[in-house]
């Protein structure tokens, strides 16, 4: 059921030029109370109009959806972790400077990796080559003493589940022990051609990421993408790796992100245990520049996504493209919104993060109603 304030309020941030489509979906429990789709997931190189079935890259939701639940499983099992050094997984981290490094700083963004560096240019092409890229990197800062948000921690820590798991690569391990365990239908990695009409489109070419590398490094890639990235993972790097990553790669649709999401609620996931889950209401970096816990940030953060509406211990994440998941255990809401706001519009691309709260705001006073 739509819920008309909410669906005039994303008519007009398309009409702005926000974004070209979104959808939104909310939900209390085991029931989704709203839900709608607004506008186009494709403008060129022809109009296709949302629905609420329309499957879209949920970018760095692949953190927590996918790498942080996995990383979860491994610690119930006794493999892995949080307090235990990267090194001990990951012999490429054993130098002098990220040998203490913990999984715990990696899955909280307080580790002192950069936060995105081409490994395509860095490695050479070669995905055997990403790994040590990553560990040969300085680190930015002490670990443990700032949080910044980085994608190559998340990417090293797909390759510690991967090496845990006897070298089977991410994809196959969320395609087993998440996707097919919940019975999901229309999220996956690296989607079928076939399903491309289904599929928002994203930005034309890796234009954003060229203009991100260094003037001297550009010249040496010959590989960079320019036609429009659609039904293919827009991140640079995971489609480097071949489309599937620890910091991006899945594709989902609302009401099966919701699904993945449920999994963080102690009364309702499937795969994972009730006290596992009562710890992603937990601050990991107190006294840091964000609130953080495994894989989320919590709405305690200033200027946290999740607004002033949600609860303090509530989590989320947002993505790139123009994608977000908060969720708030307290009321077992989910809130889910995607959007494609990097297709059809020039750069600078819209900073959504005004609207998300906006949404959520909105959200939960239709929720008290």
């Amino acid at each position: 059921m739509r819920n008309d304030q909410i669906s005039a309020f994303f008519s007009e941030r398309i009409e702005a030029g926000d974004f070209p489509s979104a959808v939104y979906l909310i939900a209390q429990g085991d029931e989704i109370i709203f839900s709608d789709a607004i506008g186009h997931s494709v403008i060129e190189p022809y109009r296709i109009a949302t629905t609420t079935q329309t499957i879209y890259d949920l970018a760095s939701l692949t953190k927590p959806l996918v790498t942080a639940l996995l990383c979860c499983r491994r610690f119930e099992l006794g493999e892995l972790t949080l307090d235990s050094s990267v090194s001990h997984y990951l012999a490429e981290f054993d130098r002098t400077d990220k040998h203490m490094i913990t999984v715990r700083e990696l899955l909280t963004h307080s580790s002192g990796l950069p936060a995105w560096r081409p490994l395509y240019i860095l490695a050479e092409n070669d995905r055997e080559r990403a790994l040590p890229a990553i560990a040969n990197l300085d680190l930015e800062y002490k670990p443990g003493s700032r949080v910044i948000y980085s994608d190559l921690g998340f990417i090293a820590l797909g390759f510690l589940v991967e090496r845990l798991s006897h070298h089977e690569q991410i994809a196959q391990l969320a395609t087993t022990e998440i996707i097919n365990a919940l019975g999901l239908q229309h999220t996956f990695f690296n989607p079928e051609t076939a399903l491309q009409t289904g599929i928002a489109a994203c930005e034309t070419g890796n234009a954003y990421e060229h203009d991100m590398c260094e003037p001297g490094t550009v010249g040496q890639y010959k590989n960079w993408r320019k036609a429009l990235i659609w039904g293919e993972v827009h991140d640079g790097n995971a489609f480097f790796l071949g489309g599937a990553a620890g910091h991006a790669g899945l594709f989902s649709t609302a009401e099966e992100t919701w699904r993945l999401a449920q999994q963080f609620l102690a009364k309702r996931s499937k795969l994972l245990k009730a006290e596992t889950c009562e710890m992603f209401r937990k601050n990991m970096t107190p006294g840091l520049d964000e609130a953080r816990t495994i894989g989320w940030q919590l709405a305690a953060s200033p200027e946290s996504t999740g607004g002033t509406a949600l609860p303090p211990d509530s989590f989320g994440h947002t993505g790139f493209t123009g994608t977000s998941c908060w969720i708030d255990p307290q009321h077992e809401r989910v809130f889910i919104l995607l959007t494609n706001r990097t297709h059809n519009h020039p750069r600078p691309f819209v900073n959504i993060n005004s609207v998300r709260r906006q949404f959520h705001s909105m959200a939960v006073g239709a929720l008290a109603s």
